[in-house]
């Protein structure tokens, strides 16, 4: 598996990631994540045989990070990618060289138990309940993992 920067060969693919969300970006949104925003990165997980089958997206603002999606295939989800994504997410953010960078973030569905355990075997920690923080009425989990050992 290759962990790489996602370019515009991958942007049907990250639209189609993202349909596994309540609320996804739409390819516009997509768009300007790859080329105008000037804090995001987004890395996406790439198979043997070029699919790619999952990414995140952070941004990187000033001391801290925040990652606002992760997609994993459904057909390729409990395998390690998410984890893979995360690792690579982790030493961007520890190598960064313009500023030291102190956290990473990120707000989680209250019942989304699977990726709850593992941003905690991640090192995340719950910071706060967001009450109604989604736009169908969800609670978020806001969490926080320090970056500096």
């Amino acid at each position: 598996m290759e962990i790489r920067k996602a370019n515009d060969y991958d942007l049907k693919r990250l639209v189609d990631l993202e349909n596994l969300f309540l609320a996804p970006y739409s390819e516009k949104q997509i768009y300007y994540e790859l080329h105008e925003n000037p804090t995001s990165n987004v890395l996406v997980a790439v198979n043997d045989v070029g699919f790619v089958v999952g990414f995140i997206d952070f941004w990187i603002t000033f001391d801290s990070a925040t990652v606002c999606q992760i997609a994993v295939d459904k057909n390729y989800q409990r395998q390690g990618i998410a984890k893979l994504l995360f690792n690579e997410t982790f030493k961007i953010l520890r190598n960064n060289e313009e500023e030291t960078i102190l956290w990473l973030t990120l707000e989680v569905r209250e019942h989304n138990e699977p990726a709850l355990n593992l941003y905690k075997k991640l090192g995340f920690k719950y910071v706060v309940t967001k009450e109604k923080y989604y736009s169908n009425g969800e609670n978020a989990i806001y969490m926080m993992k320090g970056l500096i050992d």
